[in-house]
């Protein structure tokens, strides 16, 4: 307990998933969370969750590809909380299509919410802790952002592009000595309510459960809470001299 105690977390896309599972994690040691989604039933019941066992939390309506959103819910968290110490940049959808069948109405949807939304994010985030004295802020990058994978292009070019955004603002950062450390998440398949719905659209058949499971070599799927993990660590000051990493949590998949 209270490895965060103290800190103010804010999560993106937190209303399911990895970014509920983050948030609850977060919670759990000692953090104050600000929880964020445009599924505004998700995101409160992710706050009612944190709020049963103990913790405390906020939500707020947020579509992260809105510059005028992002502005508002940053001077929400001061408001609320006084200060902001860790940013997860987790919100993002999935364009799961060939080249061939992606418009470019798919590519700037994809875009906009899963590599502008991280953008927007890391400039207003950044500006906030420098005034709190400086944090942590996660991007969560998936393994496309690493290797390509089939029919995913518009999602491997968003998600590499957060791992080089990430870089990029590591040096920039570094060097103004604004105490703002920032790296980037690559999760495999993990088991979120997206995989889940994904099995039960071809019949929850074996099939595609072990299609699955084959990406990954310890021959099972990954949990929320396996990711959950390792943003805690990324957030806490157990990673103080980090910044620029990335941290690949995929069951060794990208390692072959």
């Amino acid at each position: 307990m209270g490895r965060v105690e103290g800190k103010v977390a804010f999560i993106t896309g937190a209303a399911s998933g990895l970014g509920r599972a983050t948030a609850i994690r977060l919670a759990e040691e000692g953090a104050k969370v600000m929880v964020t989604d445009w599924e505004d039933r998700g995101g409160n019941d992710t706050v009612e969750l944190i709020k049963q066992a103990g913790g405390e939390a906020s939500y707020l309506h947020h579509d992260v590809s809105s510059d005028d959103e992002w502005q508002a819910v940053i001077a929400a968290t001061l408001e609320t909380y006084g200060q902001l110490d860790v940013l997860v940049n987790n919100a993002a959808v999935i364009i799961a299509k060939s080249i061939k069948d992606t418009t470019l109405k798919d590519w700037k949807w994809q875009n906009s919410i899963a590599l502008d939304g991280v953008f927007l994010g890391v400039k207003y985030g950044s500006a906030a802790m420098e005034k709190s004295g400086g944090g942590s802020i996660i991007n969560i990058s998936s393994i496309a952002g690493i290797i390509g994978l089939d029919k995913s292009a518009a999602y491997c070019a968003a998600k590499g592009g957060v791992k080089m955004l990430t870089k990029a603002a590591a040096v920039e950062f570094a060097q103004l000595k604004n105490k703002v450390r920032i790296n980037s998440v690559h999760p495999g398949v993990i088991r979120t309510p997206g995989v889940e719905a994904t099995i039960k659209k071809y019949g929850g058949s074996e099939k595609i459960k072990q299609k699955f499971e084959a990406m990954s070599p310890l021959g099972e799927l990954g949990e929320p809470n396996d990711i959950a993990n390792g943003v805690l660590y990324l957030a806490s000051d157990e990673s103080k001299y980090m910044t620029g990493s990335e941290l690949v949590i995929d069951a060794g998949y990208s390692a072959g």
